[in-house]
């Protein structure tokens, strides 16, 4: 009598007289996460474990997390570029005053854009 996996198709391969089932996630790209990311990835694991498995097995977890920091980054991106707007961080502060603009850029946690 055949297994339910079995009848779904599932394979076993025996190791050390146990029988193992050939399990394999889909096969996806292969995507650079950011720090966003892997910080999204914690908070999944600590707070969110049923959604962290969820995305695990179904094979979806690194393009989740991909999507998550490629969003999280453009949002920062704007709030920077918004910040530098209403705090008069200008390319002709930058040009006239390079210190001033740094300190600013400092100050705002400005830094990496």
């Amino acid at each position: 009598m055949k297994s339910l996996y079995e009848q779904f198709g599932g394979t076993y391969h025996n190791e050390c007289d146990y029988l193992i089932p050939n399990l394999t996630l889909p096969k996806s790209e292969e995507n650079d996460i950011g720090i966003y990311g892997q910080r999204h990835l914690n908070f999944l694991q600590e707070y969110r474990r049923l959604t962290y498995i969820n995305l695990l097995t179904s094979g979806t977890l690194d393009e989740y997390l991909f999507e998550i920091d490629k969003q999280t980054r453009e949002r920062f991106c704007r709030i920077v570029k918004q910040l530098k707007t209403t705090q008069g961080i200008t390319e002709q502060l930058k040009a006239e005053s390079p210190i001033e603009w740094v300190e600013k850029m400092f100050s705002y946690g400005m830094w990496r854009n």
